[in-house]
C-alpha cells in the first residue's frame, strides 16, 4: 500500500510524517534545530542544519514505517513562513544564516519606510502590514550586510527563498528547481495579491533584484522528483504550503467562514474568505490560502508571535518545569492565575497591535504568587491573544464563528483549550489528528498525484477528538479581558529601538 510523506520544517524543529490513505499518521520522526540569537531581538537558523536535519528525519520516518522510497506516492512540504534564505545558485550554499520570521533587526527600516508614506501602498498591494516579520526587509538586510552580495544578486548569481524553496532546491539537486507557492509568496511583501505575481514597484522599493525570486507554482502540483541520493530518490515532490495555510487545509477549512487556530511557536488564526481577498480594517493580514488547479482561495489571518514558545520559555528560561506536560499540571493545581497576567511580547506584538517595541510583561504579582500562578498566567496569556485576534476578525468580516478548530502542539493542553473556549464563548474543537499542518501538505501532494480523488473525499476523513464547551460566566470573562487589556498596555512601546 502506498503512502504520502510530509516534510514539516517548523521554527523549533523539523519533522517527517508518513500518512496512509485514511489521513492517519503511521510514522513520525522529529529533530530540534538550533535557535541562534546574535543580538537581542535577532533570531537566526543555520540553513544547512535545517536541510541535513530534514533529510535525517525523512529517512528515519521511512524506516519506522518500514517503507521504501518506491512506497511513497508523493512528498508534500510545509514550512515556517517569512524566514529568509539567500544562497549561491552555483554552489547551493547559503551566504548567511536564515533570518527567522521572529527577527526584529529590520524594525527600524520599516519605521523609515512607514514615515516615508509607503505603508498604505504596501498594504493595498500585498494585504500585509509593513513589519519586520515579513521577508522583504530581511532580503534587503542580507544584501546590504554580506560583502559583495548585492552585486552578485544583480548579476543573477544568488537565489532567495523561504524554507520551502530552500528544501525543494536541495531535494532536486539534479534540476535545482527554484519554486514556491502563492501562499508563501504572499508572505514576502513582494507579491501583489490582486495580480498574483511579483510586484515590480515593491521590488524597487525594497531593492530586491527580480532574478533572485522563485517561480510561483500551484500549491498542489507535481513539481519534479527527488534527485538527491539520501534515501528518497525518485519520489515526486507535489505539494507546498506555508505552515498556517497547510493547517487550514488540513482542518478542512475549505469553505468560507471556516476558522482554525494553530498553537505552535506562535499562534496563527486563519479564516477562509473565499476566492476574493478581504482588505482588513483592523490590522489583520489578507493572504493567499492556496491555489489548487486554477482556483485561488484567500484567508484573513491574525498572527501572535509567542504562543507555545511561552511554555518553552517556562522550561528553558525560568526552568520552572522540565517538560510541557508539567506546565499543564502546575497550571491546573490552582483555580486561577491569582490576578497575575503574563504578556508574552518577547519578540514584540503581532496582530492586531503590531508593536515591534513591546516586550514581555508580568504584572499582578503579590507575596502569595507561586510558580503555579505564573504557569497558569502563561497559558491564559496565549488564550487572551487569540481572543484579541478573533475580535478583529469578526470586526472585518461581520461573521460570527460557530466553532474554532485548533491544532498544533499546545492544542494538546487541556487547561489552555478549556480557558480558550471560556474566553471566546464558542466551542473549541480539537481534531482526532492534531498534526494538521503536516496533514494539509500531505493532502495537497496526494491530490496532485491522484492518491486522493478530490477535496470531498478528504473532507469525509475529518473527525473531532474533543470539544471544549465554554463554561465561564460572561461577566467574569469581561472582567478578565479588561485586566488583560491593562497589562497589554504596559507592555507596549517598552523599548524605543532594537539597536544594541
Amino acid at each position: 500500500m502506498s503512502h504520502v510523506m510530509s516534510l514539516d520544517a517548523g521554527t523549533t524543529s523539523v519533522r517527517a510524517i508518513v500518512f496512509n490513505e485514511h489521513g492517519s499518521p503511521v510514522a513520525v520522526a522529529q529533530k530540534e534545530i538550533r535557535q541562534i540569537y546574535p543580538r537581542p531581538g535577532w533570531v537566526e537558523h543555520d540553513p544547512q542544519e535545517i536541510w541535513f536535519s530534514q533529510m535525517a528525519v525523512a529517512v528515519e520516518a521511512l524506516g519506522r514505517a518500514r517503507l521504501r522510497p518506491s512506497d511513497l506516492k508523493a512528498i508534500g512540504i510545509t514550512n515556517q513562513r517569512e524566514t529568509t534564505v539567500v544562497w549561491d545558485r552555483k554552489t547551493g550554499e547559503a551566504i548567511h544564516n536564515a533570518i527567522v520570521w521572529q527577527d526584529r533587526r529590520t524594525a527600524g527600516r520599516c519605521d523609515e519606510l512607514r514615515a516615508a508614506g509607503h505603508g498604505r501602498m504596501i498594504q493595498q498591494r500585498t494585504g500585509l502590514v509593513l513589519d519586520a516579520y515579513f521577508s522583504a526587509t530581511k532580503i534587503e538586510w542580507i544584501l546590504d550586510h554580506v560583502p559583495g552580495a548585492r552585486a552578485r544578486a544583480e548579476r543573477g548569481e544568488l537565489a532567495f527563498g523561504t524554507i520551502d524553496s530552500w528544501l525543494v532546491w536541495k531535494l532536486t539537486s539534479g534540476a535545482n528547481l527554484h519554486i514556491t507557492d502563492p501562499g508563501n509568496a504572499s508572505r514576502t511583501l513582494l507579491y501583489n495579491l490582486r495580480t498574483g505575481a511579483w510586484d515590480r514597484k515593491l521590488l524597487d522599493l525594497f531593492r530586491v533584484p527580480a532574478a533572485m525570486l522563485p517561480e510561483v507554482r500551484a500549491s498542489s502540483e507535481v513539481y519534479g522528483e527527488v534527485s538527491t541520493s539520501l534515501g528518497l530518490q525518485g519520489v515526486p515532490v507535489a505539494g507546498i504550503a506555508g505552515d498556517q495555510q497547510a493547517a487550514l487545509f488540513g482542518q478542512m477549512g475549505v469553505k468560507p467562514g471556516r476558522t482554525k487556530c494553530t498553537y505552535g511557536t506562535g499562534c496563527f488564526m486563519l479564516q477562509n474568505v473565499g476566492t476574493e481577498p478581504v482588505a482588513s480594517k483592523n490590522r489583520l493580514l489578507s493572504t493567499v490560502g492556496w491555489r489548487v488547479g486554477k482556483k485561488t482561495e484567500y484567508a484573513l489571518e491574525g498572527s501572535v508571535f509567542m504562543g507555545g514558545a511561552v511554555v518553552q520559555w517556562l522550561r528553558d528560561g525560568l526552568q520552572l518545569v522540565r517538560s510541557a506536560a508539567e506546565v499543564d499540571l502546575l497550571a491546573a493545581s490552582v483555580p486561577d492565575a491569582g490576578g497575575v497576567f503574563l504578556v508574552p511580547a518577547f519578540a514584540g506584538l503581532g496582530a492586531p497591535h503590531w508593536d515591534p517595541y513591546a516586550r514581555g510583561t508580568l504584572v499582578g504579582m503579590t507575596r502569595d504568587t507561586t510558580a503555579a500562578h505564573i504557569a497558569r498566567a502563561a497559558l491564559e496569556g496565549i488564550a487572551f491573544q487569540v481572543a484579541d485576534l478573533l475580535d478583529a476578525m469578526h470586526a472585518d468580516t461581520g461573521r460570527k464563528i460557530r466553532e474554532l478548530r485548533v491544532d498544533g502542539g499546545a492544542a494538546r493542553s487541556e487547561p489552555l483549550m478549556q480557558f480558550q473556549a471560556d474566553v471566546l464563548g464558542v466551542p473549541v474543537v480539537r481534531p482526532a489528528c492534531v498534526e494538521t499542518t503536516a496533514l494539509g501538505a500531505a493532502y495537497l501532494a496526494g491530490l496532485a498525484t491522484g492518491y486522493w480523488k478530490n477535496v470531498s473525499a478528504i473532507a469525509s476523513q475529518w473527525q473531532a477528538e474533543k470539544v471544549f464547551e465554554p463554561r465561564m460566566p460572561r461577566a467574569r470573562v469581561a472582567e478578565l479581558r479588561e485586566r488583560w487589556a491593562e497589562a497589554l498596555g504596559r507592555s507596549k512601546g517598552w523599548v524605543k529601538s532594537d539597536k544594541p
